[in-house]
């Protein structure tokens, strides 16, 4: 047997049996353990920030590109963020032993559903390494133990982050083996993680799609995949042309290389004239590439001309393809054809066609008059997120505290029988 076959082999036994002490823990014990961990993060900064500098030399040497490079990079500010998230998911109801749908039978039990933690969950995710603590925040407020993977580029700040969990846990009382870093980047490593259902539950796999097909066609264990966001905006005929401004250049500026970015706009051809050069004259001076259609390149001189890959991509870099639409019907096709079932938006002040667009479009979130960049579990009030399911089952969207969780069935009873 392999060194990485008994490697994780402990781990994940080490998770098992902690896993059960995650689950019986108090609200109370988990949102202190919480709290800890956002003051040990906050002491612990210059630490953070030699090993996160030892992953961004690393990461310059082996000429990652410029939006790999911003996604790894921890800042004052992303630790700001990463306590702030811990915060919120403790300040959230733990939905763990809510009991719903109570029912009275004509028999006289009564049968209902108590929310409870899946158990061990895997996580396997590139790049971001405040990835590290939203994952173990969110399932340690779950009541589930965790096996975290990071991508061998944050190698570093991965395990200065999970030294910081695993003091926050001892000061609460509760194992380390809670939340557990692999300190290898070996593939074998997740070769095993992915085959253990004895001891995981369920693989969340995030990163980029060769990762997650590897992971869907290989795991032993349920998948809740976080796909790619091929994500849209349309800017409808009635428009609001300030807002349709405004919404689009967030939408792929604010921040580039996430999978909420906006990756294709598609334009109504009634106001193409009026706000594409607007767009294009922002969009260029914010260093961003313009691909576009053949109707899009009479309006917007100097544009590349898109070819078909262009409405499947996502680029996460700075890049946008532009498709000129003529009506609500055909943006709703066009989108449901190439999308990533991620995120899309319309700029409209048709109610009719905004509420066409939230029934007809295929996503896992669809939005009106909004920056798709709104698509994070941060915004959305769940404090963070696992990641994104493009899944319809067993959860969908931002995956929060609740997707995190299953149900079983309880049944109350006063010594009744069947008859």
């Amino acid at each position: 047997m392999s060194d990485i076959n008994n490697y994780m082999l402990e781990l994940g036994s080490q998770a098992r049996a902690a896993s059960r002490e995650i689950a019986r823990a108090s609200t109370a014990e988990k949102n202190a353990v919480l709290l800890n961990i956002a003051h040990v993060l906050d002491s612990q900064r210059p630490e953070l920030l030699t090993a996160n500098k030892l992953d961004m030399e690393a990461g310059a040497a082996k000429d990652l590109d410029a939006a790999l490079m911003d996604r790894l990079e921890i800042t004052g500010a992303r630790i700001d963020a990463m306590i702030e998230s811990l915060h919120q998911v403790a300040a959230l109801d733990d939905p763990v032993g809510a009991v719903t749908d109570l029912k009275s039978r004509p028999s006289g039990i009564q049968v209902g559903k108590m929310r409870v933690p899946l158990g061990v969950i895997g996580i396997i995710y590139e790049s971001r390494p405040n990835v590290t603590c939203e994952a173990a925040s969110l399932c340690l407020k779950s009541g589930n133990a965790t096996i975290l993977r990071g991508g061998s580029e944050a190698i570093h700040s991965n395990q200065a982050i999970a030294e910081c969990i695993a003091i926050g846990l001892e000061q609460g009382g509760l194992s380390r083996n809670v939340v557990q870093v692999l300190d290898r980047t070996d593939r074998e490593a997740v070769g095993k993680l992915i085959t253990m259902p004895e001891f995981v539950d369920v693989i969340v796999p995030r990163g980029g799609k060769s990762l997650i097909e590897r992971i869907s066609a290989d795991a032993k264990v349920p998948v809740i995949k976080h796909l790619d966001g091929n994500c849209h905006i349309y800017i409808d005929a009635s428009a609001d042309l300030e807002k349709a401004f405004t919404v689009t250049v967030n939408a792929k500026t604010q921040r580039i290389g996430t999978c909420c970015t906006l990756e294709s706009l598609l334009v109504n051809a009634a106001i193409a004239e009026e706000i594409l050069p607007r767009l294009s004259e922002t969009l260029s001076a914010e260093k961003i590439e313009l691909r576009g259609c053949e109707k899009t390149a009479e309006i917007v001189s100097g544009i590349i001309s898109a070819t078909e890959k262009d409405w499947e991509t996502e680029y996460l870099a700075p890049i946008l393809s532009i498709k000129i639409i003529n009506d609500l019907d055909e943006a709703i096709a066009h989108i449901n054809k190439y999308s990533s079932q991620h995120t899309e938006s319309i700029i409209t002040e048709d109610y009719g066609h905004a509420q066409k667009f939230l029934r007809e479009v295929d996503s896992s979130s669809v939005m009106i008059n909004a920056s798709t960049r709104f698509a994070d579990g941060f915004e959305y009030g769940l404090g963070a997120e696992i990641g994104i399911s493009t899944d319809k089952l067993h959860a969908r969207g931002p995956v929060g505290l609740e997707g995190l969780t299953s149900q079983k069935y309880i049944v109350l009873g006063d010594g009744h029988i069947r008859l």
